[in-house]
């Protein structure tokens, strides 16, 4: 196929799908998808084998990807995306048999003789448009689940992260076969996309881009799983043990340069312990990224300087316990930790999406609780607490997408776990089988004999046939 190309925000030139060719290529999905040829626990289990070796047989072109997109240390780039991601495609091939039997239900008396039961089918064409942080793994998962639910495809890899767009576009073509299509590009071509009717579109992202991918489906009333974000809190009460706390938080914020949507975006901690938190996270970041980070290998950069400029502007007129420096043309902003921060100033109104960690004093739990609850409901949560009941109270009195106690996100890591926001910070979820639910319709099938066919529901209606329906219902 002929391509074009579009300008990065980061000045790179990208490759993209030509406008016109979009319609068709959905077109082309859609026949191999009405072929009826992805329905087959055969088909599913040789694509999933496909993507498999994929990932097994280019690992070093996605470590090197990554690294060009966002100077991902191989480390975090290995265990987050790549083997994030044949760890989904094991675990989904081992039980996707399970997966794919009907469910039987019990059937009342009034259908009997009959069998009742539920069936998975696809859904039929899906959209999967990822974002730029993780720009591997949250397209690939949702495939995975995608074709282990029988759908066909098309693929909108992130623009801002071109190095592992153009690998997506290279090798997805010749690793799968014709249910499967990549579109790359910018704006032009997701809003060329959206025109298009599609049967499912899985969406991770902002929630901006969010209502205008929502507007275009109405127009077909095509579903929806939109996987945003939000301003995910962590809550450290005094119980809490300080020096795994520090650990745990300044891993989970500064991982990724902290452009994860479920990384920690600031910190509630009661006043007789902030001090010392404090004082440890500021340790530990010294501890994890030596003196100067901006030369240490296990610590990403700033996307583009578009980014980084706004994660820079946010930190005007803040207390800065540690880091501040920045480097433009490194794309480099160092890990940062706030003090002292106003609940209104401009880093509190909006997902920091970047390695800058405000910490808030608060009296107690209680105003912990009630400052995230007055909020827009985050995409997670997270408590440090050694008091089961100030686990309960913060889990039972708090709504999130998802939850960890005494860490920061490895739920996600638990394929029975569904990952998946609330509220403003999205609806739907996947991971295991709940990505393939997500993909799948549940069909109601009631199966009778034609043998036996009382008259007790046709017309006459008797009185006589009134009271023994009576007593069946």
């Amino acid at each position: 196929m002929t391509t074009s190309h579009v300008e990065t925000s980061r000045g790179e030139v990208a490759p993209s799908t030509p406008l016109e060719s979009i319609p068709r290529l959905v077109d082309e999905v859609r026949e191999r998808f009405d072929s009826g040829i992805t329905r087959s626990l055969d088909w599913r289990l040789r694509q999933l084998d496909a993507i498999g070796r994929f990932v097994e047989e280019r690992e070093s072109e996605i470590l090197a990807a990554l690294r060009a997109d966002l100077g991902k240390p191989e480390m975090e780039a290995y265990g987050a995306e790549v083997s994030y991601v044949a760890n989904d495609v094991a675990h989904t091939k081992k039980h996707l048999r399970a997966w794919m039997k009907a469910e039987k239900v019990s059937s009342p008396l009034v259908v009997q003789p009959g069998q009742s039961y539920v069936v998975r089918e696809p859904l039929g064409v899906a959209l999967i448009i990822s974002p730029w942080n993780y720009p591997f793994q949250l397209l690939m998962a949702p495939l995975v689940a995608a074709i282990a639910a029988g759908n066909c495809a098309i693929l909108k890899p992130s623009e801002v992260a071109p190095a592992t767009s153009a690998l997506i576009g290279k090798w997805i073509p010749k690793y799968l076969d014709g249910c499967v299509k990549v579109v790359e590009g910018g704006v032009p071509e997701t809003t060329r996309l959206l025109e298009q009717r599609f049967d499912h579109i899985f969406y991770t992202g902002n929630g901006k881009v969010a209502r205008v991918i929502m507007a275009a489906a109405a127009k077909h009333l095509t579903p929806t799983t939109l996987e945003l974000g939000g301003k995910s809190p962590c809550i450290v009460d005094a119980s809490a043990d300080l020096d795994v706390a520090a650990k745990r938080i300044v891993w989970g914020k500064f991982f990724n340069a902290g452009q994860t949507c479920v990384a920690p975006d600031y910190v509630l901690v009661e006043e007789s312990v902030h001090d010392a938190l404090l004082n440890r996270m500021v340790a530990t970041v010294r501890s994890f990224y030596g003196d100067d980070p901006q030369r240490s290998a296990d610590f990403a950069r700033v996307v583009n300087e578009r980014h980084l400029a706004r994660l820079v502007k946010l930190l005007d007129g803040q207390t800065i316990a540690c880091g501040g420096q920045h480097d433009a043309k490194d794309r480099y902003l160092a890990p940062t930790i706030l003090r002292d921060v106003s609940p209104d100033s401009a880093v509190m109104q909006e997902e920091i999406f970047g390695p800058i960690l405000p910490v808030i004093a608060v009296p107690h739990v209680d105003a912990a609780i009630t400052f995230v609850t007055r909020r827009d409901k985050p995409l997670a949560l997270y408590v440090f607490s050694q008091r089961e009941t100030v686990q309960a109270k913060v889990r039972d009195r708090t709504s999130a997408g998802g939850m960890a106690i005494n860490h920061v996100w490895l739920h996600l890591a638990v394929p029975e776990l569904p990952f998946g926001g609330v509220g403003e910070s999205g609806m739907g979820a996947y991971h295991g089988k709940h990505g393939f639910e997500t993909f799948s319709h549940r069909k109601s099938v009631l199966k009778k004999p034609t043998q036996i066919d009382p008259p007790l529901l046709y017309p006459p209606y008797t009185e006589t046939k009134a009271k023994w329906v009576k007593r069946l219902l």
